[in-house]
């Protein structure tokens, strides 16, 4: 069985190249488009991974990566940041409300997908 990720961007183009990227490497794709999205797929499907969007509508990454991390049956969820704000306060702050990695945009899609293989294999 392939490994379930859900990427949560609210950038239509992001969305569409994340998830061809994701599912040529043969995983198991869902969307979301907002924060309130992101929470509701992950209580639903618990995802393995998440790729999530800092600055969303409703909830930014920050609140949803916060708000898994507080919600006993999803707490274990892998959440990897993919943001542009990459100053080192944004990074520590993701980080430090849980999220197991960070990467700005732009981003290599070579980079992700390994960081993604790497992740999922913990």
């Amino acid at each position: 069985m392939s490994a379930t990720i859900l990427i949560a961007d609210d950038e239509p183009n992001i969305l569409i190249s994340l998830e061809f990227l994701m599912k040529r490497e043969g995983y198991e794709v869902r969307l979301a488009r907002d924060g309130q999205e992101a929470i509701d797929a992950i209580l639903a499907h618990r995802p393995d991974l998440v790729l999530l969007d800092v600055m969303m509508p409703h909830k930014s990454g920050f609140d949803v990566c916060q708000e898994v991390r507080a919600t006993e049956s999803v707490r274990d969820t892998r959440i990897l940041m993919l943001t542009a704000k990459g100053r080192d306060t944004d990074v520590a702050k993701g980080l430090a409300l849980g999220a197991n990695a960070y990467m700005t945009k732009p981003f290599s899609t070579r980079e992700l997908v390994e960081k993604v293989r790497e992740m999922l294999e913990r």
